[in-house]
């Protein structure tokens, strides 16, 4: 990982504080486990899939809440460089325009600036992931039915902040020497959205030629 990033991810500089892992619990054994497959240099292919004897619906839990806290983090390294004059649309590239829609205010897909998406994007998934009773914590509580239709909506809307940062802002994440970092930010987050198959094909569209041009 760069100086320049160490520094960022010192100061965690996140738009939402860091969602943990109680010590003690089974998701944080969990968390433990996905985490030391990663920090010993595992395939990432392999380090995704679902360990013997473990609850599909636990590790993907677990993954949801850990990708939401690093892409919170890889966004927090250029949210000074997404503003509302040089991202007035939520985008990546003329091809796609993201709109947001809620249950609240926005009732119907609104277009909004890159900024606006984003903070209306980590509220919500914010709200989503502390919902005990979408993201149980207690050991042996079970899922709820809307678990993964939920998780795939966390997911997709989490790819697109993929999408704007490749398309948009990878300069600077390039001036920080951090796009390894951020590479395999993405490439594990790819290879877990399809081994559980928790993101359509076409939705990864956009961002393609990254992983082709990439090798992997």
């Amino acid at each position: 990982m760069s100086h320049a990033l160490k520094q960022v991810f010192n100061k965690d500089r996140t738009f939402r504080p860091k969602r943990k892992f109680e010590p003690g619990t089974q998701r944080f054994e969990l968390h433990k486990k996905a985490q030391a497959s990663l920090n010993a240099g595992l395939d990432l292919k392999v380090a995704v899939q679902l360990p013997p004897g473990e609850e599909q619906n636990d590790w993907v839990a677990v993954h949801v809440v850990d990708f939401f806290n690093r892409i919170n983090l890889i966004y927090g390294t250029i949210s000074d460089y997404c503003t509302e004059q040089s991202c007035p649309v939520m985008s990546g590239g003329p091809k796609y325009e993201y709109r947001w829609q809620d249950e609240h205010k926005y009732r119907k897909p609104t277009a909004l600036s890159a900024p606006q998406y984003m903070n209306l994007l980590m509220d919500w998934i914010e709200v989503q992931i502390n919902n005990e009773d979408i993201f149980p914590t207690n050991v042996g509580t079970p899922f709820p039915k809307n678990f993964l239709p939920v998780v795939k909506k966390i997911l997709s809307r989490l790819f697109r902040v993929f999408v704007h940062v490749y398309i948009h802002h990878f300069d600077r994440i390039t001036q920080m020497g951090s796009e390894a970092h951020v590479n395999t930010c993405y490439k594990h987050f790819y290879y877990f959205v399809k081994e559980f198959n928790l993101i359509d094909t076409k939705e990864l569209e956009p961002l393609v030629s990254v992983w082709v041009g990439s090798g992997w």
